[in-house]
């Protein structure tokens, strides 16, 4: 839940700081400047609570370096989203990440896995009904923000490049 505060909090200072400053609404960069703070904030749980996701994980060989080499990714997608020339590329890549992670979710799920105490004291099943949604939310974010505005960018140039 912590992760929807930070990447909505985010979003609106975002969106805040511009209009008060250009007096535009940028949405996609605000949805990619949250989403990079977002995905900073979950990379240090990666490192922070190491033991804790490994157990999400621990049907795979070298959990714990899965795990720290996840947190890397996030940070590496974190840039990449904010870079004008990476950015597409970084959403396609990210929204791929987002669908792998979720056997890992589940997985903890199911065996009511704790991250931050590194135990089996974690949410149930009924986790998922939040779970599974909120990957879906943060792979439509990406999507919106990275691909689909890029785009709208491209068909807005195709009309003015038209009527020259």
């Amino acid at each position: 839940m912590e992760t929807l505060i930070v990447l909505f909090g985010v979003f609106i200072a975002t969106l805040l700081i511009i209009w008060l400053t250009t007096k535009r609404f940028e949405l996609a960069f605000a949805s990619r400047v949250a989403m990079a703070v977002m995905l900073v904030f979950t990379a240090i749980g990666h490192f922070i609570f190491a033991k804790g996701m490994a157990m999400m994980i621990s049907f795979l060989p070298w959990a714990n370096a899965i795990v720290f080499i996840t947190g890397i990714i996030e940070l590496m997608a974190a840039i990449g989203l904010l870079l004008p020339k990476t950015k597409v590329l970084t959403g396609k890549l990210l929204i791929l990440f987002f669908i792998l992670l979720l056997p890992a979710n589940i997985y903890a799920a199911i065996h009511n896995i704790n991250l931050q105490t590194a135990d089996y004291t974690g949410k149930s099943l009924s986790y998922l009904w939040i779970r599974i949604p909120m990957q879906l939310l943060f792979i439509a974010w990406v999507y919106f923000s990275s691909l689909e505005s890029i785009k709208n960018q491209n068909s807005q140039c195709q009309k003015s490049t038209s009527l020259i």
